[in-house]
């Protein structure tokens, strides 16, 4: 009988922004505020940017000849592209959410 090794699972998630190092630092449903939601929200565009800087960055140092890595140039550009998708969906249900609220009657 031959066993598998089975690398455990918990490693590969550990460097994403989306997984709490700590479950007993994140606060409950209730204790969320608008002052955090709009902290997410300006992290979530600030990191959009620095992605979108990044990109241009590369982009710039492969035109000048300072790298020959044509990989790094369309990676960088690439993250940057996913990033603005999905910083634009998170926008858009944010504007129908508000549109929503502002179309209850009380």
């Amino acid at each position: 009988m031959q066993t598998a090794i089975v690398p455990a699972l918990e490693p590969l998630n550990v460097g994403y922004k989306t997984v709490p190092q700590d479950p007993g630092i994140m606060p409950r449903e209730s204790e969320i505020d608008f002052g955090t939601i709009f902290d997410a929200a300006r992290n979530l565009v600030n990191e959009t940017n620095d992605l979108q800087n990044k990109a241009n960055s590369e982009q710039l140092k492969f035109a000048l000849g300072a790298s020959d890595n044509a990989h790094d140039v369309m990676v960088a550009a690439r993250k940057a592209s996913i990033a603005l998708q999905y910083t634009n969906a998170i926008r858009s249900q944010v504007v129908q959410g508000y549109q929503t609220i502002m179309n209850m009657q009380i």
